[in-house]
């Protein structure tokens, strides 16, 4: 038979995804499945992003332009400028999700064979569009013990090679839920200049931060207009996953012009996602402030539930809505597969994302999960409960 190539033979499996169907069988098998393996809040879409696609007077869904609707990136830019980027609507491209920005950025920058850095444990999906490209993926660790706080950059300039063309950061982080201080940010922006490097920037949950501030965009960071390449989405911001709208900013122009060839040949982005997203632009500011008081609660409920179980360690994210935690279980892709197969309680089991698939380094975060408090307090409440039984019932738990 044909061979399959040797890119699709390398492609990763999802680590948020793969266990799905151990999740299928145990709802057939009776069971409520508890879902924290993924970011799908609970939380409903805007209203007025619903209306504008119930109230569209479209007779025919057409494509759009390939760099999306003039009257959505203008409505972008004006957003961004109200978070501090200053930005034209001619330096952003509406894509299909915030993934297809970052492949149309690697495959823009970087050539097959050059590296990206990216602290670790990152979004997994990562690793696959590095895959799409090309593109070496080079990691440098992140440690529980800190927080996930940035790595100390004299160890990220030692991963800096002939072959590096770009450091990867995404903040607030996901999986880890940390955000970046100023001085963190400051620290990159020296290493990027000093090396020339692009700096890719995935910001997504901009809206969740639980701190004094909101985290600072790499965009408003002084002197790295040829070197920031900005990806956005609304998939969290306004809790609208399957719209698959995002968007890629960047004042760099000869990035830009060669992101809208890409963009060029898949034709155009969702048409019916940008009439939802350019509505949901005029979102009032309350609808962020009840999303994040419900996100604060659901964390505390989490990071309090856990560390009060023996042999956790969690720490407490300052954005996004995930956690990692550390178990004492010998794998976490057995306990994960093992609560959905062969544990519940009351009928209840919880499915999570094994941390392994959320490092590059082999053997990294094999005892950790990540865990998405993506549900209402009562369940994450239960959820808690349930793996906390689970670790005292698994074959394979750590002393």
């Amino acid at each position: 038979m044909p061979r399959i190539s040797t890119k699709g033979q390398s492609m990763p499996d999802s680590p948020i995804r793969k266990l799905a169907p151990f999740a299928v069988a145990a709802k057939a098998a009776g069971r409520r499945v508890l879902h924290l393996n993924i970011g799908q809040p609970d939380i409903e879409t805007p209203d007025i992003a619903m209306a504008a696609v119930r109230g569209m007077d479209r007779t025919v869904i057409e494509y759009s332009p390939s760099d999306g609707f003039a009257s959505y990136r203008e409505g972008l830019a004006a957003y961004y400028g109200s978070v501090g980027v200053e930005v034209s609507p001619e330096q952003v491209i509406v894509t299909t999700g915030g993934s297809e920005a970052l492949v149309f950025a690697f495959q823009a920058c970087l050539e097959p064979g050059d590296e990206v850095i990216i602290p670790e444990p990152f979004y997994a999906n990562y690793n696959g569009f590095a895959t799409m490209a090309g593109v070496k993926v080079v990691p440098v660790a992140s440690r529980i013990e800190d927080g996930f706080a940035l790595p100390p950059v004299a160890e990220i300039a030692e991963r800096v090679t002939d072959r590096t063309r770009a450091i990867l950061m995404c903040n607030p982080g996901n999986p880890t839920g940390y955000v970046y201080t100023d001085a963190e940010l400051e620290a990159i922006r020296a290493l990027v200049l000093e090396h020339d490097l692009y700096l890719f920037a995935d910001e997504v949950y901009r809206e969740f931060c639980y701190g004094e501030k909101p985290p600072r965009s790499v965009l408003a960071l002084e002197g790295l207009d040829d070197h920031v390449v900005l990806m956005d989405s609304v998939s969290k911001r306004y809790s609208m996953c399957g719209a698959r709208v995002g968007a890629l900013v960047t004042r760099n122009a000869a990035v830009h012009q060669a992101c809208m060839r890409f963009a060029m040949a898949r034709l155009s982005p969702p048409t019916l996602g940008q009439i939802a997203g350019e509505a949901a632009l005029q979102t009032p500011r309350s609808y962020f402030e009840e999303v994040k008081a419900a996100y604060v609660g659901r964390r505390d409920a989490l990071i309090n539930g856990l560390r009060a179980i023996p042999g956790v360690t969690v720490p407490t994210p300052g954005g996004a809505f995930y956690a990692v935690a550390r178990l004492p279980i010998d794998s976490s892709d057995a306990f994960c597969q093992w609560m959905l197969s062969d544990f519940h309680l009351g009928g209840d089991t919880v499915m999570l994302a094994p941390a392994s698939g959320f490092y590059a380094t082999p053997g990294a975060g094999s005892d950790e999960v990540r865990i998405a408090y993506v549900l209402e307090e009562a369940a994450i409440r239960r959820a808690v409960e349930v793996v906390a039984a689970a670790l005292a019932a698994y074959p394979g738990r750590n002393a």
